[in-house]
């Protein structure tokens, strides 16, 4: 078994998944087998690292949960800084999903492709060149294995905020070897509708918060996201919005007095939490639909739109024969390290397409040229 596809089968057997998706009751046994959290994960890349004879650091987020920084320094006076972040986290599986399987070309297993791939690629290139006479003399080299990328990005976001600067981050992401540039913003939002208490008997007596609420939602599901549509980004398409929840009323006896959506809204670039907020404001008022609309994720999630002319971007696409940037529909860490200050592209091997499936796997033939291709780029910096 080839190098790289032998680190990505021992991380996926090293289940890492976000402690977010953990349920209330952790009580079996095989979930209090240290499922959830990244540490493990990080402690085997940081063993992995330090055996190549890389520079280690842990940088704490969340109790627990820490990213992991491997430096390759260059010989001479560091010039320029090129940062490969890819996450650590992944979402959950049965226990049979974090044994890895190898058929038909392919490693099945949960993380295989989102995005243990990429780290595994990643940090293979690192140590190829740290253990290469051929490596940038001017030019440092990060692997940033980060926290949290598929609930709140905090791993990414405390990176920023520690005040790490880089000249340009590859984010590690399955795009089948693209080189992408843009990507869209993911917004959640909380509306809310409110009518008078009655009894069912008299509903006459009170105002029906879910009635009203019904035709909210038929405005945002017919009529806005048909105005969305209208709207065109070159590389990303459209917007796009989704109520994906309702709750209201206590008992059909009672005239229900609140309501409450949840609604998944996928920005461009350009637009702001505050932009949508007010924009679908006005467009509930101009109809005379009364609900309050409230921005329910804390922390901002932009879109992405990095200039495919920067002249690091640039030389990546040659040596990728890639001759147009792409942009896609999911949100990651790039647009969060761009708004930190560090320009960044997503790249990776794998498919999203088999991001969180049941049998999610990868390519192994992709994964060895993407590390290659890594490699590529890497040893061609000055």
């Amino acid at each position: 078994m080839r190098r790289t596809e032998q680190l990505l089968a021992e991380l996926v057997a090293l289940p890492s998944v976000n402690p977010a998706f953990a349920p209330p009751d952790k009580s079996t046994a095989w979930q209090t087998r240290h499922l959830y959290g990244e540490q493990r994960v990080a402690d085997f890349l940081a063993a992995t690292a330090a055996k190549a004879g890389l520079d280690i650091e842990f940088q704490k987020v969340l109790p627990g949960r820490s990213n992991l920084i491997v430096r390759l320094l260059p010989p001479q006076k560091i010039k320029q800084t090129i940062l490969l972040a890819p996450h650590l986290d992944t979402v959950g599986a049965d226990e049979a999903g974090f044994v890895p399987q190898k058929k038909n070309g392919r490693l099945y297993g949960r993380g295989a492709c989102d995005t243990k791939g990429c780290v595994a690629a990643m940090l293979s290139a690192v140590c190829e060149l740290a253990a290469s006479k051929s490596r940038p003399q001017a030019t440092q080299i990060v692997f940033a294995g980060l926290i949290d990328e598929e609930q709140a990005q905090a791993g990414s976001r405390a990176l920023v905020a520690s005040g790490f600067k880089a000249d340009l981050a590859i984010v590690g992401e399955p795009t089948k070897l693209q080189l992408v540039t843009a990507h869209k913003g993911s917004l959640w939002l909380h509306l809310e509708t409110r009518g008078r208490a009655a009894h069912g008997a008299t509903p006459r007596l009170g105002k029906n918060a879910i009635h009203e609420m019904a035709r909210v939602v038929d405005y945002l599901e017919s009529g806005y996201a048909a105005e969305l549509r209208r709207r065109k980004h070159p590389l990303l398409g459209t917007a796009t919005i989704n109520v994906g929840k309702i709750s209201g009323g206590t008992q059909p006896n009672i005239v229900p007095a609140s309501c409450s959506i949840a609604v998944d809204r996928r920005t461009l670039p350009g637009e702001t939490v505050k932009s949508v907020c007010r924009e679908i404001t006005a467009r509930l008022r101009a109809r005379h639909l009364t609900a309050k609309v409230f921005n329910s994720k804390l922390a901002p999630a932009p879109a992405l739109e990095t200039d495919p002319t920067l002249p690091l971007v640039r030389h990546f696409f040659a040596c990728l024969g890639q001759t147009k940037p792409l942009g896609v529909h999911y949100f990651c860490d790039a647009a969060v390290l761009a708004a930190g200050g560090i320009p960044g592209v997503v790249f990776g091997p794998g498919d999203i397409a088999q991001a969180h499936t049941v049998d999610e796997w990868i390519s192994l033939s992709q994964l060895e040229r993407g590390r290659n291709l890594l490699v590529k780029f890497l040893k061609s910096l000055p």
